[in-house]
């Protein structure tokens, strides 16, 4: 967006309106001079639904079931894509070059080379793109990592991050049927593997199938490991293990693991993840977090706030410091005020930033389905195990390649 088209405000579009793009934006549509003109999806259910709904607050989007018809479009300026992981590096490429700024859901890609070929068109383009990483915006969060930084928990031997939920129930299997009324299935799976229709495969449950996404790993876990790699002020590790597996419902029809532990190796301390879905009760009594456990103190984060419990007296402990915003709204916020001005640099979870994480949960990924301990090279961006470099390609079909500069 252009700083002649400012003064108009700004006009987004929504690719993927069920879900995510519908929270966002209901976000994004706080700030007064936003307004939307697009939304996008492969399910005329959904789009019914989401145009009656934007009708009652007199809101008259023009709807499109074929995104790139909507990049298309001259009255929009941003994009909102929030399709199911499989989508975001041929989509967000897409929007780019199209001259959008671009929000993107997490994870940034579905693969470790997409965020790679994701980060060189942006640098081509010169994009605004913020990737829906909104814990980065949110005051506490950055509250806690300050107190991490001070120094004041000593030396910092183990983070842990976790997501145990206890709401997170079996997908029960499912035979394969028609394709619904209204629903463009082939654009669904776009560069995935064809196959019938499955209810399974489908919606929300996309995350727990390795076509089109990496489980809790890619899901929780992106959001939670950001926050440790930011505490600890790096991103490459030198080794990742990883072991799990479908233990609390082995017959059920995903096959991502539900339970899952893996631990990254640096240079003077790890960092540990673990989710376990169908279990409410993770470490310190949280349903997820992160825990910066260092030798004077353990300093204990979530997304309702954070406080530090004091080892042996070695320091003063911290009560809780309760959460006091909403972080997607100040994310939202974030983004729009980077695209206001052109500028890049304002935006709290800019590519590069997203691009990290992405692969750190990638790696965990690629440990537990090579089930051995791999080693990262950090000059090559590649595994010294060669046949674990495999995982890091994007799997593309039906035509579809990657984005090359």
């Amino acid at each position: 967006m252009t700083v002649s088209n400012i003064s108009r405000g700004i006009r987004v579009g929504v690719i993927g309106i069920k879900g995510m793009g519908w929270s966002n934006l209901q976000s994004i549509l706080k700030i007064s001079d936003v307004t939307c003109t697009a939304i996008c999806d492969i399910d005329d259910e959904v789009l019914r639904q989401r145009l009656h709904e934007l009708k009652q607050r007199n809101i008259h989007p023009q709807p499109y079931k074929d995104y790139k018809q909507l990049l298309a479009a001259s009255d929009v300026d941003a994009v909102i894509i929030a399709t199911p992981d499989h989508w975001h590096c041929l989509q967000a490429t897409d929007a780019m070059r199209a001259g959008k700024s671009v929000y993107v859901e997490k994870p940034l890609a579905n693969s470790i080379q997409e965020c790679d070929a994701l980060i060189a068109v942006k640098n081509k383009y010169k994009s605004i793109v913020q990737v829906g990483q909104w814990q980065r915006s949110q005051q506490h969060f950055r509250d806690a990592i300050s107190f991490v930084h001070s120094g004041k928990l000593g030396k910092i031997r183990t983070v842990k991050a976790w997501a145990y939920l206890g709401w997170k129930k079996r997908v029960p299997k499912m035979p394969d049927t028609h394709v619904p009324d209204g629903v463009d299935y082939l654009a669904w799976q776009g560069p995935a593997k064809r196959g019938p229709f499955n209810p399974n495969r489908f919606h929300y449950n996309f995350r727990w199938f390795w076509d089109y996404a990496g489980g809790l790993m890619t899901d929780w876990g992106v959001h939670l490991l950001d926050y440790a790699l930011l505490g600890m002020r790096v991103w490459a590790p030198k080794s990742i293990m990883a072991t799990g597996g479908k233990f609390a419902y082995p017959e059920d029809a995903g096959e991502t693991p539900d339970t899952m532990t893996a631990v990254y190796a640096f240079d003077g301390f790890n960092i540990i993840w673990e989710h376990a879905t169908g279990i409410g009760r993770g470490p310190y009594e949280r349903e997820h977090g992160i825990a910066f456990i260092g030798n004077n103190g353990t300093l204990v984060l979530d997304r309702n706030g954070w406080e530090v419990l004091a080892e042996n007296g070695r320091m003063e402990p911290v009560s809780i410091q309760k959460k006091a915003d909403i972080g997607l709204d100040l994310h939202m916020a974030n983004f729009v005020e980077a695209v206001r001005s052109g500028r890049e640099e304002l935006l709290n979870a800019p590519i590069e930033a997203a691009a990290h994480i992405a692969k750190l949960s990638h790696m965990g990924n690629i440990a537990y389905r090579t089930g051995g301990r791999l080693t990262w090279d950090r000059n090559d961006e590649q595994f010294i195990e060669t046949d674990a470099n495999k995982y890091l390609v994007a799997k593309y079909h039906n035509g579809y390649v990657l984005p090359k500069v």
